[in-house]
């Protein structure tokens, strides 16, 4: 008898021991490496589906300028952050189990019609606002401009245009520099309202 209370008091430690150990590890902090497009908010929405991050992850990486990372660059993520989605998941989701089909399929066709053209008219607006931005400032806007080695709208180098100054080839190059450098017209930008130059 005094065998099988040892056991399975043994037994019940190594399970409050696991899940003590398995509380720790959901609230650990995370490694992420920036991508091409990032930004502090879209990072903020992959780890906790808002915008509640993106202080949190600035002051933890101690990041300065908010709309200024760049691709490759390592930040450590919170993983409460992780926990707090979860358990907003598990919400939400509770919740469409306790509602009626009929109402799920009735409301379900409104809601993505009028989210989808919203997030499409912010973001060519967001970056078409940031080039146009950054060309005012290069060159005024004129695809003609020239500055020593510096030509044209975005005044890039002579060497990345290949001597291929037309608009359409300027407009193609500052694209692929700008994505390949800065990760979005909107670094760029961050970056020349920081430095006077991109």
């Amino acid at each position: 008898m005094k065998l099988g209370k040892t056991v399975l008091f043994s037994t019940v430690l190594a399970a409050g021991a696991g899940l003590a150990m398995g509380a720790t590890d959901a609230h650990a902090a995370e490694t992420y490496t920036v991508e091409a497009g990032d930004t502090l908010s879209k990072i903020s929405h992959k780890f906790a589906g808002n915008d509640s991050l993106v202080s949190k992850i600035a002051k933890a990486n101690k990041i300065s300028n908010v709309n200024m990372i760049f691709a490759g660059q390592k930040l450590t993520i919170d993983g409460e952050a992780k926990a707090e989605k979860a358990a907003v998941q598990e919400t939400t989701q509770a919740a469409a189990v306790e509602t009626p089909v009929q109402e799920t399929t009735q409301a379900a066709p409104a809601q993505p019609v009028a989210e989808q053209p919203a997030a499409q008219a912010t973001t060519p607006t967001n970056i078409n606002s940031a080039k146009e931005w950054i060309a005012q400032r290069e060159s005024s806007g004129s695809y003609t401009a020239t500055n020593g080695q510096y030509i044209g709208r975005y005044q890039l180098s002579a060497s990345y245009l290949n001597g291929d100054y037309s608009a359409a080839n300027q407009e193609r190059v500052a694209d692929q520099y700008v994505t390949s450098r800065y990760g979005s017209w909107e670094g760029a930008q961050a970056f020349w309202q920081a430095n006077g130059w991109y």
